[in-house]
């Protein structure tokens, strides 16, 4: 995200200008600059990337291939900026803003993303590796820009207000969309490269998964990949805001948003497991009592595991045990088990590496057509770079290897 700080929004937006007109005379006029101004501003930006974005000709520019991409992301990225200012103002009833490249500037921006984030001007300015007063004046001059308050103080500390948590989010998906197009201009400088941010749940850290990224680091050893771990509502909200490129997990009923898409990889059987030695280790056939007489680790209400386990005892016409342990983390899960004869649901994908260890066993199936799918989630408006695109290509591949018939 550095990198796409970097950039000037007078500068990106004067490169859409050339573009648009094909010559920097007829540009400079649109965007209210010198010739020489807008020639410099147009090299600032090739220096940054390294890469020419246009061919300079007698009668004007043409752009390269190269441009062609950025360009595109430079385009929805100030979409991004101007749909989050074009929304904060018509809560209040005002008009919408024209030319924001002109009018906003990344310090800014940077400094409203640092200061929510931190909750203080001290914080985000140590950060920042800025004054405490020179983040002050970009925050005044932001606001004054947009001419909504963006922050509340309360005693001694400063809260956003709604109107600067929709801008963040807008903010942050037009810095994803630069992060994309500089990574694009990386690969066709270096081969399929960058860093891809993934967004994983508990369940979904498994052989599967492992799978994947092995192949894939192998296989593209210049690129890299960044694995961000959390619960489903907080990784949900860096995917639909651009923090993480992809979500991997395990699939919703429902997702508490349109923006968003859920593609189904596979399904995964799921197996109760408790240690090696269990009382219940080699029973058979598991009656209800002897579930009940256990007790069991599962993690909070909703998720798709601990549905599939009250469903487990519905079918047999019980209402499930008191948890005494509600826990999502595989570790501590696994710790629990470890020390006495606690009982787990578990896909078997993720028991795999369980049990190579030998130390977890399975107990025994949960009946009948129980199943987790694991799916992949991904921003409806999402545009995958050739890395990203390269890398869900090699997800299905595997998922479709691991489908039951």
């Amino acid at each position: 995200m550095t990198q796409a700080y970097s950039l000037n929004l007078r500068h990106l937006g004067a490169l859409l200008a050339v573009a648009a007109t094909g010559n920097i005379s007829g540009a400079a006029k649109t965007v209210n600059l010198s010739q020489p101004a807008l020639a410099q501003a147009i090299g600032k930006i090739e220096q940054t990337l390294g890469v020419s974005l246009f061919e300079r000709r007698p009668g004007g520019v043409t752009i390269t291939d190269a441009g062609t991409g950025f360009i595109i992301r430079t385009e929805r990225a100030l979409a991004y900026l101007a749909s989050g200012v074009r929304q904060i103002r018509r809560g209040s009833g005002k008009p919408v803003l024209m030319k924001l490249d002109q009018r906003v500037t990344m310090s800014q921006l940077r400094a409203l993303v640092s200061v929510v984030g931190a909750g203080s001007y001290a914080v985000a300015a140590r950060q920042l590796d800025i004054s405490v007063p020179s983040l002050h004046r970009a925050m005044r001059e932001l606001q004054e820009t947009v001419e909504i308050p963006l922050l509340e103080r309360t005693g001694r500390a400063i809260r956003p207000t709604a109107p600067a948590g929709q801008l963040v989010h807008y903010v942050r998906l037009m810095l994803a969309e630069l992060r994309a197009g500089i990574d694009e201009i990386a690969t066709r400088n270096q081969g399929l490269s960058g860093t891809l941010r993934i967004g994983v749940l508990p369940v979904a850290r498994s052989y599967f998964l492992s799978r994947v990224l092995a192949g894939f680091c192998t296989q593209w050893p210049a690129a890299s990949v960044e694995i961000v771990e959390g619960p489903h509502a907080e990784l949900l909200s860096h995917l639909r805001q651009g923090d993480v490129d992809l979500l991997i997990g395990s699939q919703r009923e429902w997702v508490p948003t349109h923006d968003v898409t859920q593609e189904a990889l596979f399904d995964d059987e799921l197996v109760i497991v408790g240690r090696t030695g269990h009382p219940l280790h080699g029973k058979t056939p598991l009656t209800t009592a002897d579930l009940l007489d256990h007790h069991w680790v599962m993690p909070a209400p909703g998720t798709p595991m601990r549905v599939n386990w009250e469903r487990m005892f519905a079918v047999r016409g019980q209402t499930p045990p008191i948890l005494r342990v509600q826990c999502g983390s595989v570790t501590l899960k696994r710790g629990m088990m470890l020390e006495g004869d606690w009982l787990t649901l578990m896909s078997r994908d993720q028991f795999r590496l369980e049990s190579q260890a030998g130390q977890l066993a399975e107990i025994g199936s949960p009946g009948a057509d129980f199943w987790r799918t694991i799916a992949l989630t991904r921003r409806n408006d999402w545009r995958p770079t050739a890395l990203q695109a390269t890398f869900i290509e090699l997800l299905r591949s595997v998922a479709a290897q691991m489908r039951r018939p």
